[in-house]
């Protein structure tokens, strides 16, 4: 079987944890500091909070940034449904707008129209790795006086061009983001995530709040040579990360350049194989931005049956998946907020198709990836 996707972990990342496992200190700890200072500085933050996954980052995000109950935040439904959970953990209500089907990304037109009274903040997401048009979505959201989110789970490395220079998607462009390190990510920790922002304040709000509102944290409270007693001054979560998923993360972090260089390889392989595929649409790359290829989706043309071709590559042992889901789609949000007709994500979920792709993939495996899905739209 040609899995969709695997990790890449070696021995370095089971020593690391082991390290950690027997030092005795294995919850939040110097592991994760550690961690948060690497990937601030690989992404070019200014601060950098690590949490239990990608999920617990996009709420307290947008819990600091002020989203509260009854306000609007506007988010496309082509995304995984965690991104409208998070917005429904506060007590907001999202707005879903639909994508461009060129990039599968916020439509900014799609957008602007959006906006009203109620609206709070604006959570964009970077799908599969290519960063939105966040010039355009910045430029909104100024013009309103909101808040820009930007759900990164998928774009770690990912590259776009702001004020004439390639920068990370991280830093973040917009007032915080996010980032996800679950197994099918460019790097993982098993589970985890990571939020960036450039506000002092709200770096220290995000480190009160994903450990239960605790005043002082348990690395100053065991390293304090008085005793010390902490408080809870407001309410706050369990969503730490632990310093052995932390010890894994720096060494993924180390494998990253090296990663993506792979994944933009095979993700190059795949436009020059695929071009002459009838029936199959390979995805586009602005010439504003630097995909990580964190998956790579192609578009089946009408007339093709997507479980059909889908079932076909896995008699013959070729995994895929279906586009990106809508959420408007699922049964928590049928129906159940203000939303604008969303053609262009409809179509992507019914037509999309992702490939496996993922750093040790072989040239040999890529090409029977090709051959098999040429032979099932054939």
């Amino acid at each position: 079987m040609i899995p969709l996707t695997k990790p890449l972990l070696e021995a370095a990342e089971a020593e690391a944890a082991g390290a950690a496992v027997l030092s005795g200190w294995v919850t939040q700890g110097p592991q994760v500091a550690a961690f948060e200072e690497e990937f601030a500085a690989a992404v070019g933050a200014a601060h950098a909070c690590a949490v239990s996954n990608c999920t617990t980052a996009l709420h307290l995000a947008l819990l600091v940034a002020g989203v509260r109950p009854g306000d609007e935040v506007i988010v496309v439904s082509h995304t995984f449904i965690a991104t409208a959970n998070a917005i429904t953990y506060c007590g907001a209500v999202p707005v879903f707008v639909d994508i461009d089907p060129a990039t599968f990304n916020m439509d900014p037109l799609a957008l602007a129209r959006a906006v009203t009274l109620r609206t709070r903040a604006i959570l964009c997401v970077h799908q599969m790795g290519m960063p939105c048009e966040l010039p355009a979505i910045l430029e909104i959201a100024r013009a309103h006086g909101l808040i820009v989110v930007e759900d990164a789970a998928c774009a770690i490395g990912s590259e776009i061009r702001m004020d004439g220079e390639w920068q990370r998607i991280g830093r973040p462009h917009g007032d915080l983001a996010c980032f996800s390190f679950h197994p099918r990510k460019v790097i993982t920790t098993g589970d985890g995530g990571m939020i960036t922002t450039g506000n002092p304040e709200w770096a220290h709000r995000l480190r009160l709040l994903r450990q239960h509102g605790m005043s002082v944290p348990d690395t100053l409270r065991h390293a304090s040579p008085v005793v010390t007693f902490e408080d809870y001054p407001v309410l706050g979560y369990n969503y730490r990360m632990t310093d052995i998923q932390a010890a894994v993360g720096r060494q993924q972090l180390k494998r990253l350049p090296d990663i993506v260089k792979a994944r933009r390889g095979l993700a190059a392989a795949y436009h020059a194989m695929l071009k002459d595929v009838p029936g199959v649409v390979t995805p586009e790359e602005p010439e504003w931005a630097r995909s990580n290829w964190q998956s790579y989706c192609v578009r089946l043309r009408d007339g093709f049956d997507q479980r059909m071709v889908m079932q076909k590559m896995l008699d013959r042992g070729v995994a895929s998946r279906r586009g990106i889901q809508c959420i408007h789609r699922e049964a928590p949000y049928r129906g159940a907020t203000r939303r604008f007709p969303l053609p262009h994500s409809e179509q992507a979920q019914d037509r999309g198709l992702i490939l496996p792709l993922y750093p040790q993939m072989t040239r040999s495996e890529q090409e029977e990836v090709v051959a098999t899905l040429r032979e099932a739209v054939s």
